[in-house]
Formats: C-alpha cells, sequence, structure tokens
C-alpha cells in the first residue's frame, strides 16, 4: 500500500469539507473520515479553531464529555473563496516535473 503525503492545505480542505458536508463530527470520527492521527494531527485542528475557522465544542454524553467540531462562518468563506479555487488551479495527484 503507497501512502502519499498531503500537504497540510489539503489536510484543512478536506477537514472543511467533512464538516460541512456533515454539519458537526466528534473529534475521532473527524479523524477517521479525513484518514488522520489523532495525536499527530490535533494540533492542525487546534491551529484551525484559533483561526475561528472551525468551532470546537463540548457536549456531556453520560458521564463523559465528547468534543466535537462543526465549520465557522469564516470557515466556509475561506472554502469558497480560497481553498476550492487553489486546489482547481494545482489539483492533488498532480504530477511534479
Amino acid at each position: 500500500m503507497v501512502h502519499e503525503y498531503r500537504d497540510r492545505i489539503y489536510i484543512r480542505k478536506d477537514i472543511m469539507l467533512k464538516l460541512s458536508e456533515y454539519g458537526e463530527l466528534n473529534q475521532s470520527k473527524l479523524m477517521s473520515y479525513c484518514g488522520l492521527n489523532n495525536v499527530k494531527h490535533k494540533e492542525i485542528l487546534d491551529d484551525m479553531v484559533q483561526k475561528q475557522l472551525i468551532e470546537r465544542f463540548e457536549e456531556a454524553w453520560g458521564n463523559k464529555t465528547i468534543i466535537k467540531y462543526r465549520m465557522a462562518e469564516r470557515g466556509r468563506m475561506i472554502l469558497r473563496e480560497v481553498l476550492e479555487p487553489y486546489e482547481s488551479l494545482f489539483p492533488r495527484g498532480e504530477e511534479k516535473s
């Protein structure tokens, strides 16, 4: 199985697309759907929350607290105006010369 390196910009876009698609997701489902490692990529989520691209909130579930994420309005705008045009200019998997 070949694993390709994914640029951070595409990781961020994947996170935003999944949140856009599902509305909100708990942290483990979001990481799983995006093919990310919880420990290795948590800093990307934290950075996106700090930059107000996504929102982090906690939900009580019995005696546990579940961490969930959803798109922020600023994130929707960035996805639409920056990331989608970027990927159309520089599609993934493009051969490097």
